[in-house]
């Protein structure tokens, strides 16, 4: 054998191999970057779904501390005055006006009055200058608490998913309470013990029920409206609220938060 052996040729590669593996390689890639991007966008949309009935869960036990249209409110000047009492510390008198003048079948529906809203689609189309809202006390409890102040069809959207789960998981009387310590009742001032406090210096507790249709009646508009030295509009308001709330009593429309 010669001492100096011939190596063999090294095989040569087949055409396009060294070409296929960079592409398999970048390829590979582009496959772990869309795993990854599926993967978190589940996780989000997970988030998302699981996110706000963990938030009413919470709030179906804990007092709500802060709302975003307070936080809106303060920013812009108007101070935040804002102290919780549980339903048991009010005056029977606010939920039967708050349900004469905001949601009359508040004990009957399950977080929607469609008969409102029709006749406030019709009123809205007769007098758009004049917004009419046909929305319950569920939906403008989840509005106040967990939402943001604004008309627009994204906004309603949530309200209505909110609503459906606060109907489920808080029922009647947590979403009348909440309604009560949260609703605006005045420039900076939130929920029935701040007002009364506010307008009468007395607590929520010891409200009249003529003093709980005057509070109620400015919830409309309460930055716009008086509790004290009304004008004539929310006097006529004050009145027929007054009326309401005696209708509920004596036929107990406020049988399902007692």
């Amino acid at each position: 054998m010669s001492q100096t052996m011939q190596r063999r040729p090294a095989p040569k590669a087949a055409p396009g191999r060294a070409a296929t593996a960079p592409r398999r390689v970048a390829d590979g890639r582009k496959l772990r970057w869309g795993r990854l991007f599926l993967n978190t966008l589940a996780t989000l949309v997970a988030a998302a779904a699981i996110a706000p009935v963990v938030a009413v869960v919470v709030y179906r036990f804990a007092p709500v501390p802060i709302t975003i249209l307070m936080v809106e409110r303060l920013f812009q000047g108007h101070g935040l005055d804002h102290s919780w009492v549980p339903l048991s510390q009010m005056s029977p008198a606010l939920p039967r006006a708050a349900i004469a003048a905001e949601d009359a079948r508040f004990c009957e529906h399950h977080g929607f009055d469609f008969d409102a809203i029709e006749k406030a689609m019709r009123h809205d189309e007769r007098r758009p200058q004049r917004l009419r809202g046909g929305s319950t006390i569920s939906q403008q409890t989840a509005k106040n608490v967990f939402l943001w102040p604004d008309r627009s069809w994204v906004r309603k959207g949530f309200e209505a998913y909110f609503t459906v789960l606060v109907e489920a998981i808080w029922g009647k009387r947590r979403i009348m309470e909440v309604y009560l310590n949260t609703v605006e009742m005045g420039p900076g001032v939130y929920g029935v013990e701040a007002a009364a406090q506010r307008y009468f210096h007395v607590s929520a507790r010891h409200v009249s029920p003529a003093q709980a249709a005057r509070l109620i009646a400015i919830l409309p508009s309460p930055l716009k409206w008086q509790v004290i030295d009304p004008g004539a509009y929310v006097r006529r308001r004050d009145a027929r609220i007054g009326r309401g709330a005696r209708v509920v009593a004596r036929q107990d429309g406020a049988a399902c938060i007692a």
